[in-house]
């Protein structure tokens, strides 16, 4: 059984027992969260279409933590004019587990 389900602006294809990053949300390690943007399910070849959503399905996940993912590096240079710039950035994600799909 699997679900593609939106997660923080994202779509995801889950299963049960999966352990994914997202980008940060608002919850405490721990804490149980539940997302209904759900817009597909299959379920023993059986497949169901949301259009754009499936009404009445939901995901159920426990929040594992928060990570901070790989620096990315962002540098700017104009040639010939001496301008250089570097920046770097880390994105934030929580590490969820999904716990069950229901329908």
């Amino acid at each position: 059984m699997f679900a593609i389900v939106s997660i923080a602006g994202q779509q995801f294809k889950v299963e049960e027992g999966q352990q994914i990053f997202v980008h940060r949300l608002a919850a405490n390690e721990g804490d149980s969260v539940s997302f209904d943007a759900v817009h597909l399910v299959e379920n023993e070849g059986k497949v169901t279409i949301g259009t754009p959503l499936i009404g009445g399905a939901n995901i159920k996940a426990s929040v594992l933590g928060h990570v901070k993912g790989d620096k990315v590096i962002v540098f700017h240079k104009k040639r010939r004019k001496g301008y250089r710039k570097k920046n770097g950035h880390r994105q934030s994600f929580t590490k969820i587990k999904i716990e069950s799909i229901g329908i």
